[in-house]
This record gives structure tokens, C-alpha cells and sequence, in this order.
């Protein structure tokens, strides 16, 4: 009996606290659901989307704007930055070829038919000094040239006449001429100064005539062997002067606008990391067909006979470009019809904006239209702006209309475009734009895009 009083006992202890607690759980549920609400509440203000235009709201800004917490952007890596208008200064760097001074290339060539007799010591990049003897050769043509050069030495001019003497007599006397002519001729036929003055002291007719060193130079061609036979206009030798030499170095045409004559330009070996500074010559660019560049001489000095022909160094030309509005490359997206980039509107709030550019130099692209100074942009991260601002327009896309932008062919919010002005009727037919560009490229030519019924 007892053990049946205390478990109908404990049964309505249970029964009383299973009421108690379901009277006090009924009686805190206002009270949290109205701390929940009050902890969850947004001012309108705030809020990505209002359908007040009060100037605040993303429904008042252009199409495609996209609001992005603070949270979601450092997430994300969103970066901004101020656009300004200041100078520019910039290197441009290519590579350059090494190459002979043209002024300063000598070509020795045969002036009759003959024979080389003798060679010396003398190769291809050899460096020779000037009046060097480099090869030998006989000609029968000399021997003729020489009696008759030396009969005229004989007479009673010869005393007053100078071996190879120019100026010795004046031009009005036949003798004077006459021996000229034969100093002349000998000349021609390839005999040196020098020893045109040795076959007058010793007046003995010579069969070797040597071949000297117009200039110090290293000789880049050599044709001649012992017994070789040439003919008249043949090339023995071909020597530089490379204590002067070019650079020509491929430039891109728009890199080309901004060289101008007589610029320093740095000239670096990359082996020896050796600089040297060379000018811009005054001589125009020349255009290559294959690179499809533009060659740009530049003119230096060579010490110690550093750089070689068909050398490659590389090349760094200091720039200064005008004042003008830039933006880093990240932060300008191209899609081939039009360029964007997204400026920072405050609380949150990216705007797409239509730019046009300039010049493009390293990471810097000019802005020509399309921004203003002291506006904050995207410079970091745009990509993954664009695309919540693309995720915004298809969301949109689910509670409002939208429209295919007949130029763009992008989806565009008809509320949104009409508020903006972004619209044109032709035809009867109304059509929305994502930008004022591709409005303005259908009003040029509205039946081009305009859908066919």
C-alpha cells in the first residue's frame, strides 16, 4: 500500500512541473522574439536594396552597383585607392643589337686584276693600327704606272717637286700635272701613299705592293689567300673602327612617340653588368617588317673596345611622361567593348564606371576619360567585384525585369536603366543599356542592333 501512495505521489510531483514549465516558457516568448527582432532591425538607409530614391540606396545608383560589407572585403581582398593627375616617370626596357658605326667602316677593294703574293698575320677580328701591312699582291698594270711615274722624277722638276707632293707645284705648270696624273694613277691602282714616297727616293720599280690599314680598327671580312688571283672591284678586306659604335634597339610604336633625339639612354652589358651611356641619334626609326617594331639608334663610345658587333645589351630609356589621370592595370577591366573600373561610393557601395584609356606603361594606364581626381577606385580585386556585381544584376533578374542590352548583350535591370536614362525607344520599342557607351553606339546606328521582328 505504501509503495502504491508513493508512486501515485511522485507522478503528480512530475505533473506539476511539467505545467509549471509550460506556463513560464509560454510566458518568455515575447520577450525574446522582440529581442531578436530588435538585434536583427536594418535602417533603411543601410540596406543594399530600398525602394525609396533618397540618394542613399543602391535603387538611385547606376546599374550594376554592388554593395560588399566590410567583412566580405577584406575576405575577398577588395583594395581602394585615390585616382590623382601628376607627371609620370617610367623606363622602358628592350634589348639592342651591337653594331659598326657605318662612318667607321673601311672597305678595302681591288682597284685591277691580280694576284695576292703574301699574307701576314692579320684574321677576321683581328685588331690591326693604322698603316699596318696586311697582304701583298702584283698587278701588271703597275709596272707601266711606276717608269712612267719615275721618268718624270728624272727631269729638272724633281728637285723642286716633293715625292707624292700635292702642293709642292702650282696646278698651271705641265710638269707639276703631268706627275700628278701618274701619282694619281698609281693611287688608283691601290699603291699607298707610303710607298708611292719610297718608289721616288729609291726610283726602283717594285713588283709587291702592300695593302696597309686605312685606320686601328678590327678587320670583320678577309678574302684574300697567297696566289689567289682577283678581279678589278674585288673586296680584300673589310675593317671597323669600333671605338664608336650603334646600338639599335626594337621599340613598339607607342614606346617610339616618346624617344626623342639626343636622350641618355642606358646601355648595359648583362655578363659583366658593365653601364655605359649612350645618346639618341637624330636619325628617324626605321620600321621592321619581321618584328614589326621600330629600330632606334643609339650612338656611344666604346673604351677598351668593350662592345663587340652583333653584341646583345640591354637597354633602359628613362621617360617623363606628361601630367595626367592613372590608374593601376588591375584596376581597369577590358572586355573588348568597353572598359570598366569600380569606384567606391561610400558605405559599402561600387559603381561601375565606363573609362577610356591612354598610354599603357608598366602597371600604369592613363585614364583620358571616365574619372576624376580624388575619386577612390577598386585597385585590387576587381575581378571578384565584378563578378558580385554581375551576381547582383542575375538577382535582380528574379523580382524584376530585365532587359538584353542589344549592343553589350548583357542582362540589365529595366528599373534601374530608366532611372539612370539609360533607355531609347525605336521603332516603337523600347531598349535598355547597361552604359552610356553602348547607348550611344545604338543611336548611331539603332538598325544594326535593333531585333528584327
Amino acid at each position: 500500500m505504501k509503495k502504491f501512495m508513493y508512486a501515485f505521489l511522485l507522478l503528480v510531483l512530475l505533473g506539476g512541473a511539467f505545467l509549471t514549465g509550460s506556463w513560464y516558457s509560454r510566458r518568455e516568448v515575447p520577450r525574446t522574439n522582440s529581442s531578436v527582432v530588435k538585434s536583427t532591425a536594418v535602417n533603411p538607409a543601410e540596406r543594399p536594396d530600398t525602394n525609396t530614391d533618397t540618394g542613399t540606396g543602391i535603387s538611385s545608383m547606376p546599374p550594376g552597383t554592388v554593395r560588399i560589407t566590410p567583412e566580405k572585403q577584406q575576405v575577398i581582398g577588395v583594395k581602394t585607392g585615390v585616382v590623382g593627375k601628376a607627371a609620370v616617370g617610367h623606363f622602358i626596357r628592350t634589348v639592342g643589337r651591337v653594331a659598326p658605326d657605318e662612318k667607321r667602316v673601311y672597305r678595302l677593294v681591288a682597284g685591277a686584276d691580280g694576284w695576292i703574293r703574301e699574307t701576314y698575320n692579320n684574321d677576321t677580328g683581328t685588331l690591326v693600327r693604322k698603316d699596318e701591312r696586311l697582304a701583298s699582291f702584283y698587278s701588271p698594270l703597275f709596272r707601266a704606272a711606276q717608269l712612267a711615274y719615275i721618268s718624270l722624277l728624272g727631269s729638272s722638276q724633281e728637285d723642286r717637286f716633293h715625292a707624292g707632293g700635292r702642293q709642292a707645284l702650282a696646278p698651271s705648270q705641265l710638269a707639276s700635272v703631268n706627275l700628278q696624273t701618274y701619282i694619281d694613277a698609281l693611287e688608283s691602282l691601290g699603291m699607298s701613299q707610303q710607298q708611292i714616297n719610297e718608289l721616288a727616293s729609291t726610283r726602283q720599280i717594285t713588283d709587291k705592293v702592300f695593302i696597309l690599314a686605312p685606320t686601328t680598327g678590327f678587320i670583320i671580312a678577309r678574302n684574300v689567300s697567297p696566289g689567289q688571283r682577283f678581279d678589278k672591284g674585288t673586296e680584300w678586306y673589310r675593317i671597323a673602327d669600333l671605338s664608336r659604335v650603334w646600338v639599335l634597339a626594337d621599340l613598339f610604336r607607342n614606346e617610339a612617340g616618346s624617344v626623342r633625339p639626343g636622350m641618355k639612354v642606358g646601355v648595359t652589358i648583362p655578363e659583366t653588368k658593365k653601364t655605359l651611356t649612350a645618346f639618341v641619334s637624330t636619325v628617324l626609326p626605321q620600321f621592321d617588317a619581321t618584328s614589326r617594331t621600330l629600330k632606334v639608334r643609339l650612338e656611344l663610345d666604346n673604351p677598351g673596345y668593350t662592345l663587340k658587333p652583333d653584341m646583345f645589351v640591354d637597354v633602359e630609356i628613362p621617360i617623363t611622361l606628361p601630367p595626367a589621370i592613372t590608374a593601376p592595370t588591375d584596376a581597369v577591366l577590358d572586355s573588348g567593348l568597353r572598359k570598366t573600373v569600380f569606384v567606391d561610393r561610400g558605405n559599402g557601395f561600387f559603381e561601375p564606371r565606363d573609362v577610356e584609356t591612354g598610354w599603357r606603361f608598366g602597371n600604369r594606364v592613363e585614364i583620358t576619360k571616365g574619372l576624376k581626381p580624388g575619386e577612390r577606385i577598386v585597385v585590387s580585386g576587381t575581378f571578384l567585384v565584378d563578378s558580385e556585381s554581375r551576381l547582383e544584376v542575375a538577382a535582380a533578374g528574379m523580382t524584376e525585369t530585365l532587359s538584353k542590352d542589344p549592343v553589350c548583350g548583357v542582362d540589365v535591370s529595366m528599373t534601374k536603366a530608366a532611372k539612370a536614362g539609360l533607355k531609347t525607344n525605336h521603332e516603337g520599342k523600347t531598349y535598355y543599356f547597361d552604359s552610356v557607351q553602348c547607348k550611344q553606339q545604338f543611336e548611331k546606328d539603332p538598325k544594326r542592333y535593333a531585333e528584327k521582328p
